[in-house]
């Protein structure tokens, strides 16, 4: 399964009161494994960037001025997560944020008829109802290294969030049964040992062991008062 593990940053709270997205951290998994593959862009939002955002996240106006629209990587980005899962914390924030902007676009694009979507801040409630489930929470938690956020920057925290994810759900990697590398289970497909593989030594017990074993079995017999099923055998 592919999964992209996904953050935005961005001018406002509300995207219906025309706030942008002025940064996309993404980072992806393969089988529950990172890749090492990412996409990470900051744009230009075409409106002013709320100082009450600024505060959350330190992106300046000054800063965007010379970055892509998002009309410019709209594509480039949807190419990333096209057909992936997405793992999002408070995924609903994002996602509507992602589908406001796609719908300034031609052809329009509604994030879920192309991707999956797991709310990671969904799964943390339901694990751990009545406490706080932020992304530093969770790295408290789970002990998870966030010691680099002091503010928020969408590829740190997709790295982050996609440790944390990992986790929340169980360990880096999922059992698989099936043996070919193209199987559709998720997991780390079976490896086979070669035939031809040095034979492992069989190491024998000396006479000393051996008779100390035989001394135990009889000692076991007497308290039991019945042969012990190694005899048996």
């Amino acid at each position: 399964m592919r999964q992209i593990v996904l953050d935005t940053e961005t001018t406002g709270i509300d995207p219906s009161q025309g706030h942008r997205i002025i940064e996309i951290g993404c980072v992806e998994l393969m089988e529950r494994q990172l890749t090492g593959r990412h996409y990470h862009v900051y744009i230009n939002p075409e409106r002013a960037v709320e100082e009450e955002a600024i505060s959350v996240h330190g992106i300046t106006n000054e800063f965007l001025e010379d970055k892509p629209t998002f009309a410019e990587v709209a594509d480039e980005f949807f190419a990333f997560i096209q057909g992936a899962e997405l793992v999002i914390h408070n995924a609903p924030f994002d996602v509507g944020f992602m589908d406001a902007e796609f719908a300034r676009l031609k052809p329009v694009r509604k994030t879920a008829d192309h991707c999956g979507i797991v709310d990671s801040l969904a799964i943390a409630r339901e694990k751990h109802p009545g406490q706080k489930n932020n992304l530093n929470a969770l790295c408290k938690r789970y002990g998870v290294d966030n010691s680099s956020r002091e503010l928020h920057g969408a590829l740190l925290d997709a790295e982050i969030l996609a440790d944390v994810y990992l986790l929340l759900t169980g360990g880096q990697t999922d059992l698989s049964l099936d043996s070919s590398a193209g199987g559709g289970a998720s997991g780390t497909a079976i490896r086979r040992l070669s035939g031809d593989r040095p034979r492992l030594p069989v190491v024998e017990a000396s006479a000393d062991e051996s008779l100390a074993h035989q001394e135990f079995l009889e000692r076991m017999a007497k308290e039991a008062g019945s042969e012990p099923l190694w005899n048996r055998l």
